[in-house]
């Protein structure tokens, strides 16, 4: 394993910093996520154009970039430094990736070339509370609770004339309101022999409602969709939850590289501002109980960097390095907000906005602990006794 970047991985990430370092400051987030869609298109269609942040790891074939996940991370590594509100994680991590897995030929060279461009933006239509069990983040779905609820609830799709029409609604989905293409999970088959499976949906589809939802962290936007006999086309016939636990790797690779990029630029700020701060005639930065603080944060965040970038490489790491990101994150937003004082706590001020990333992130994409717990069970710590109880193997 080469552990260090290349020429190119290298000038994506200084590209990157450079054009969100002038046009993605806290203002402009602010400014940003109060607008309808939630961002800003213009800044998003000339990171399409310039960049092809969409299309990283679109193969060519399709009209991407070509690339693989160690460049979609250290995209996602910049945009979160900014904590940059776009369709970026939806569209790139979430959604094209199925499209690749389960798509057909047809709806591949239909959707991904534009999704490549930045012309349409999609999103996994999954509820929030449902998606990190679906992504295999934090458990199985075995249930389908993944299309909204059981088999007498949630979405439901039937055959009428010969096409698949959708039926129901799914809450707290991530970007639903702004995306021109959902991939929507629904129950076929009817009660009896019910079985959960992807379709497209159009944005403009007839029948479909759409809603934003009021959310912790604007910058992550969240909605409710309503379908009413809505036209679905179905994404081929294979079961779908192998390759949404493809999926589930690496979005927690690009969700880690995020917090982590979060993490750095707050503690970046962080140590910037108790250096500036005086107290008894002093920078605080110089008090001891200060540097030792500020000291462990950058151990956590450095550690964090180390999983992410490791998960990079082997997206089976992905889940535990989520987990070591988000804590990180957590604990750099904390300190930030108790070393910046009284202003920490500001509506105006900047570290509110990290934290409420880290909290809202936990609570779509799994708490730690049981992000860790799932990345034990897949290596194989924990076996089972034959009264069912656990037992820890790697302590021998």
């Amino acid at each position: 394993m080469d552990a260090d970047f290349t020429p190119e991985q290298h000038e994506i990430r200084r590209t990157l910093r450079t054009l969100l370092a002038k046009r993605c400051g806290p203002d402009e987030v602010k400014a940003a996520v109060r607008t309808a869609p939630g961002y800003d298109p213009a800044l998003w269609q000339r990171l399409a154009k310039e960049l092809g942040l969409p299309g990283l790891a679109i193969p060519e074939a399709y009209g991407g970039v070509g690339c693989g996940p160690a460049e979609l991370a250290l995209a996602c590594e910049e945009t979160g430094r900014a904590l940059l509100p776009s369709p970026l994680l939806a569209t790139a991590a979430l959604a094209a990736p199925l499209l690749l897995a389960l798509g057909t030929e047809p709806q591949k060279h239909a959707y991904l070339p534009p999704l490549a461009r930045g012309e349409l933006t999609a999103t996994l239509a999954v509820p929030g509370p449902a998606l990190a069990p679906a992504l295999g983040l934090t458990g199985d779905d075995a249930d389908g609770a993944w299309a909204g609820g059981g088999r007498a609830g949630g979405i439901q799709a039937r055959r009428v004339d010969n096409r698949w029409r959708l039926y129901g609604e799914a809450s707290q989905v991530l970007d639903a309101h702004r995306a021109d293409l959902l991939l929507v999970p629904a129950h076929t088959g009817g009660f009896p022999r019910s079985r959960v499976q992807l379709f497209l949906v159009r944005g403009d589809a007839d029948g479909l409602r759409r809603v934003r939802q009021t959310t912790l962290d604007e910058t992550r936007s969240q909605g409710r969709i309503q379908l009413r006999e809505v036209v679905g086309e179905l994404m081929g016939d294979a079961d779908p939850l192998p390759a949404l636990a493809d999926t589930g790797r690496t979005t927690a690779t690009a969700l880690a590289a995020e917090a982590v990029g979060a993490a750095a630029h707050v503690l970046e700020r962080t140590v910037a501002y108790v250096k500036e701060r005086e107290q008894f005639g002093r920078p605080i930065g110089s008090f001891q109980a200060v540097k030792h603080r500020l000291a462990d944060r950058y151990v956590q965040v450095q550690a964090a960097r180390s999983a992410a970038y490791y998960a990079a490489w082997d997206p089976d790491a992905g889940g535990l390095a989520l987990a070591q990101a988000l804590e990180a994150l957590r604990s750099a937003a904390a300190e930030a907000i108790q070393l910046h004082g009284g202003i920490g706590f500001t509506w105006e001020h900047e570290a509110h906005l990290y934290f409420k990333r880290a909290a809202s992130d936990e609570l779509l994409f799994g708490p730690v602990p049981l992000l860790r717990a799932r990345a034990a069970d897949r290596a194989g710590l924990f076996r089972e006794r034959t009264t069912g109880t656990r037992v820890q193997a790697a302590t021998r």
